[in-house]
């Protein structure tokens, strides 16, 4: 959307929804320096443009996204790997901007789970609001194979979604879980057929897009604070939010369609 991508792409799906495509199949979709750089361009777009409510993420191919690029074919991953405190700040200025990035948007995003999903990719699917899965993925941690660590926000985001004992089991003994056992284990939202996976998700996205935008926006900001504060915190930040919220057009045109016995029509003020 007005910008050069070369490893993704990321365009308006259809009104109000967008979808960024990690575009290296080849590679399973495999990060690189560059391919975090373009994410990171388009998740900026994505929460900058208030006409776009959605954002769906996947993979192009048969895969989401397999984590790092360890094939030795990013140019800027080797010159990085010359010095060992390169490490850090290949991971600081790559897939950690995309995580942190994904964590503060305050609008909907949809993983749109089409193939394996592991390591870093697994990261990438947790830092989406939703997980919807093909039912023939994959996901899981391979990072151990390598004597790698979950260090693109693993450590941090699996034990919050499967609990710690499951957490560091899938990750020491490198286990890549079918879809069904994923969706056991809190990894993913919803599983679908593979043939079904995208009307599905953009079924989803729809619903999502025709909700009151500033609703949806404050409850997910909400909540993600919820997760870190107390409870008086959290219910002082809802009486802050309301004073945006109730007064705006929204909610009167929300309890006018209620009482119209129609749809309502949000606008986002």
């Amino acid at each position: 959307m007005g910008e050069a991508y070369r490893d993704i792409k990321f365009e308006r799906a259809e009104a109000h929804i967008a979808r960024l495509t990690l575009a290296r199949p080849k590679q399973m979709n495999a990060y690189t320096t560059r391919l975090c750089e373009e994410v990171v361009r388009a998740l900026e777009i994505y929460w900058r443009d208030d006409d776009l409510r959605v954002l769906i993420v996947t993979g192009e191919g048969r895969g989401f996204c397999a984590g790092g690029d360890v094939s030795g074919a990013d140019e800027a991953h080797g010159d990085l790997m010359k010095a060992q405190l390169s490490h850090a700040r290949e991971m600081r200025d790559g897939m950690h901007r995309v995580i942190q990035a994904l964590h503060r948007i305050d609008k909907p995003v949809i993983a749109m789970i089409n193939g394996p999903a592991v390591a870093g990719g697994l990261a990438l699917a947790l830092s989406c609001d939703f997980r919807i899965a093909a039912d023939t993925a994959k996901l899981g941690d391979t990072s151990g194979k390598f004597g790698l660590l979950p260090d693109e926000g693993g450590a941090w985001l699996f034990p919050r979604a499967m609990g710690l004992d499951r957490a560091l089991k899938m990750t020491m003994l490198s286990e890549v879980y079918d879809a069904q056992t994923a969706l056991g284990l809190g990894l993913v939202t919803e599983v679908v057929a593979a043939g079904e996976l995208d009307a599905r998700t953009m079924a989803f996205a729809r619903a999502l897009a025709k909700r009151a935008p500033l609703a949806v926006r404050l409850a997910k900001a909400m909540m993600l604070r919820g997760l870190t504060t107390t409870l008086d915190h959290s219910l002082a930040d809802a009486a802050l939010s309301v004073m945006v919220s109730n007064p705006s057009n929204d909610v009167r045109e929300g309890v006018k369609a209620f009482f119209e016995k129609r749809e309502p029509k949000f606008e986002g003020r």
